[in-house]
């Protein structure tokens, strides 16, 4: 497990630079190069052996996914979703490497998620952060604001489709056991940045399945 004593506490993630320099000081993270956004990626972050474990704990609490603001469309966002424990084993182990990774402070993170995409399910294209306009708006950000950073883990290799497509940097992701990938949901003038927008695409062979942390402007809970 990573140790936490030597780890920085760089809080919430508004401060964009602190984070993109502690990232880039680890070996092996490659950052998209566009203007557009801060976008990097991690192969082989973690380790099969515990990615494995985490599709187990993923398959144990899994349920319909759900999006913040319906959109008319039903087919928008078919995965599952699973809320994972904060106790257990397994997941203080991947919270611990990704605080060392990000720096991010943990108290501002959500409580870590897994998805489950089976043959034809998929995300349509879609930002992070909640859109200060809509109408769940203040139900989501009330307490502990609006999303800052996303990291994502793939933990394993669908047969055929399930890669990530960021559409305004004509990037296309494609999922490998233990690959991370990373985002700033702001601007550097820290205004949120619809340049974010990304697609979960069908898994066309296969089941594909994920971990997700979301950082929060204000601590979590």
């Amino acid at each position: 497990m990573a140790s936490l004593s030597s780890t920085p506490d760089l809080g919430s993630g508004i401060d964009g630079d602190a984070i993109v320099a502690h990232i880039l000081s680890h070996p092996g993270v490659q950052r998209i190069p566009s203007p557009k956004l801060t976008l990097f990626v991690r192969r082989g972050f973690l380790p099969a052996g515990l990615c494995a474990r985490l599709v187990e704990r993923i398959d144990a609490v899994r349920r319909p996914s759900t999006i913040a603001d319906t959109n008319g469309d039903a087919a928008y966002r078919t995965s599952e979703t699973g809320d994972l424990a904060a106790d257990d084993p397994a997941v203080m182990e991947t919270e611990a490497l990704l605080r060392a990774f990000t720096g991010l402070d943990p108290a501002h993170g959500e409580p870590l998620q897994g998805q489950r995409y089976a043959i034809g399910q998929e995300f349509k294209a879609h930002t992070d952060y909640f859109e200060p306009r809509g109408i769940d708006y203040d139900r989501y950000c009330s307490v502990a604001g609006n999303r800052t950073w996303t990291v994502m883990v793939y933990l394993n290799e669908p047969e055929a489709g399930g890669a990530t497509r960021f559409k305004a940097v004509d990037k296309i992701i494609q999922p490998e056991t233990g690959k991370l990938v990373c985002w700033n949901n702001r601007r550097p003038d820290g205004t949120l940045n619809p340049a974010t927008l990304h697609q979960g695409m069908k898994v066309r062979g296969g089941v594909k399945y994920v971990i997700t942390k979301w950082y929060r402007e204000r601590p979590w809970g």
